[in-house]
């Protein structure tokens, strides 16, 4: 209730904002859904449908800050729980939530997914996790629309104030992928989540990304694709088939070996060969 009020989420009447917010958490956990269960025999444990649905809508509710909140007092008790050397890490990804029936859905956009590789009508989901190994706990989020207006089929509602918490939202919802990217780290670094690296895909590990999460105080460790990307070494410029000639190999590991290069701006990093589980 306490992070709650802190995050301006509340009621002036009626039933309160954490009964509310218990009962919408409780239906997740059930693997149910709000029309479906007020649609149900069970409808009268609820109350009614509008209460749920102007709490779903309200504008003014900083979900950003509420989840932040409740991420740096849960990892913090994680954190009590392991020895203080203990690596921990925040944990970036991204994934596409599919809108292809939708028409008028605000923000709708027309989005590419990398695992099918092809594009989608819908958002796409960013992600920030934090993990010590054992435990995870969600750090942040942005449902994305697209930076480019070429690409999506809905605006912003114009009926939304924009001093709220929502329009602020949405118009992080228009930034492009990297950079919403840094903006969550920011946010659980400001908030007091502690980490000691960014564990990301090969999509957010580029040059540029690189830079920015250094900037940021934090190391990055992430998946190289083999593109056509050169790495400096003993004053040479190869491309990641090359330099693994200067590799040596121990077969009998999961990590085969690893090998100290430069990016082209001159940042310092560690190629690491692994074993491709997956085959």
């Amino acid at each position: 209730g306490k992070l709650m009020r802190k995050s301006n989420i509340t009621k002036s009447c009626g039933v309160s904002a954490y009964e509310v917010f218990q009962f919408l958490l409780l239906l997740v956990f059930q693997g149910r859904n709000l029309f479906h269960f007020l649609n149900s025999k069970r409808k009268a444990q609820a109350v009614s449908k509008n209460t749920y649905y102007r709490f779903l809508n309200d504008t003014s509710f900083n979900w950003t800050k509420f989840l932040l909140l409740l991420a740096a007092k849960v990892t913090s008790a994680f954190s009590r729980l392991t020895r203080p050397e203990r690596v921990k890490v925040f944990v970036l990804d991204d994934s596409v939530i599919k809108r292809n029936r939708s028409k008028a859905v605000e923000l709708l956009a027309r989005v590419y997914d990398h695992v099918e590789h092809k594009y989608q009508k819908g958002f796409t989901l960013l992600t920030l996790g934090w993990s010590d190994g054992y435990s995870f706990a969600p750090a942040g989020f942005n449902l994305l629309s697209s930076a480019k207006k070429s690409n999506r089929y809905q605006e912003i509602s114009d009926k939304i104030d924009h001093r709220t918490n929502g329009y602020k939202t949405r118009k992080e919802s228009l930034l492009a992928k990297p950079d919403a990217a840094i903006l969550l780290i920011q946010r659980a670094l400001a908030a007091g989540i502690q980490a000691d690296y960014v564990l990301m895909d090969t999509w957010f590990t580029t040059e540029p990304m690189l830079a920015k999460i250094l900037r940021t105080g934090m190391d990055a460790i992430g998946m190289v694709k083999q593109l056509k990307q050169r790495y400096n070494y003993q004053g040479r410029a190869y491309t990641l088939p090359e330099l693994r000639r200067f590799v040596r190999f121990d077969n009998n590991k999961n990590i085969f070996g690893s090998i100290i290069v430069t990016t082209k701006t001159g940042i310092p990093v560690k190629i690491v060969i692994v074993r491709n589980r997956n085959k």
